[in-house]
């Protein structure tokens, strides 16, 4: 079992598109395929996080149960956690010997995150057919309880057994038994990470966000949870509307041009974002790096006018990722 978490997938990406940066500028200017680069960062928030191993008796019910879990996990502006799919595991590294997965959960404490992930396995995998959930992140200093509390559904039926100094609960269900580890361990990640995707239209948009997405997959340790990893959506601190925490970024709307100050580019008419959570600081940064080259394709010629990122001045957040930098140092 513990080599799931041993794997370290080192990906050295390098791609052939011609960069320049102009030494004679008074701005930075970093071009990828005809594809500008804005000078610019994202600003991402410190998060608790924890990893579950999710199983079940087969692909479809492990789709199933990954769905019901991760629903509603976009951001805890307004969900009680952030919620994805990390990692597809085989039947060599799950505890049980069965299809799997790692989900990544993200909230503000280990309280709130405590709580949102005992309804969710409650309610979603308990529910489940066939599923079994374990610890992904054994021997953390920091622990959330789940078996815990979920062991009082079996009405005084549940049996617990002790491996290692590791307990598991064995709760009495209608198709047999709902294995759940007594607790998961809780670890420090970010929230937040993000880039944004400035096209020429809607179609070449979303084709870009697409091949973001599909690049991130490959990197072990971070989720996109927003609806297949894309948001258009995109907010700003604050309303007009007091009850309103967030609002939409006005500046990257294409329909507000003229209305307000934009941050659009000339010939852009669509902006998509991807929102990155991860374990690290390196996990973020590689997936951000990974993601861009991919959403970026052939660059003007797939539609893609610019790379954007979204923050609050810097003043909000204390995790930055420039995209500058990271694009830099890839194309060394």
């Amino acid at each position: 079992m513990l080599a799931v978490f041993r794997i370290v997938k080192r990906l050295q990406f390098k791609h052939d598109f011609p960069t320049t940066q102009p030494p004679d500028s008074k701005e930075s200017k970093l071009e990828i395929a005809a594809t500008l680069i804005v000078d610019s960062f994202a600003e991402a928030f410190s998060m608790k996080y924890t990893r579950l191993i999710v199983t079940a008796i087969d692909s479809n019910w492990l789709d199933v149960a990954a769905h019901e879990f991760c629903g509603y996990g976009t951001s805890v502006i307004g969900c009680d956690a952030e919620v994805g799919v990390e990692l597809v595991l085989g039947t060599d590294v799950t505890p049980d010997g069965r299809e799997g997965l790692a989900i990544l959960a993200f909230g503000f404490s280990d309280q709130s995150l405590g709580e949102a992930v005992v309804n969710r396995v409650g309610q979603c995998l308990m529910t489940c057919p066939t599923t079994a959930v374990f610890d992904g992140k054994p021997g953390s200093e920091n622990n959330i309880s789940l078996g815990k509390h979920l062991r009082y559904f079996g009405d005084g039926y549940q049996k617990s057994k002790l491996l290692g100094d590791r307990r598991f609960w064995r709760i009495p269900v209608m198709d047999g038994e709902f294995i759940v580890e007594q607790q998961l361990g809780v670890g420090k990640g970010i929230a937040g990470g993000n880039f944004l995707i400035q096209s020429v239209d809607q179609t070449s948009g979303l084709a870009a966000a697409c091949r973001a997405i599909e690049a991130i997959e490959s990197i072990p340790g971070v989720v996109t949870p927003f609806p297949a990893g894309v948001v258009r959506s995109g907010s700003k601190v604050g309303s007009r509307y007091k009850a309103l925490r967030a609002s939409t970024s006005d500046e990257y709307c294409p329909t507000l041009r003229g209305q307000v100050a934009t941050k659009i580019i000339n010939d852009a008419n669509c902006v998509y974002e991807i929102v990155i959570d991860g374990i690290d600081y390196d996990s973020v940064a590689r997936a951000t790096t990974v993601g861009v080259i991919g959403a970026i394709g052939k660059g003007r010629s797939d539609g893609v006018v610019a790379i954007d990122a979204g923050n609050y001045g810097g003043e909000l957040g204390k995790h930055h990722f420039k995209l500058h930098e990271l694009l830099s140092e890839t194309s060394e």
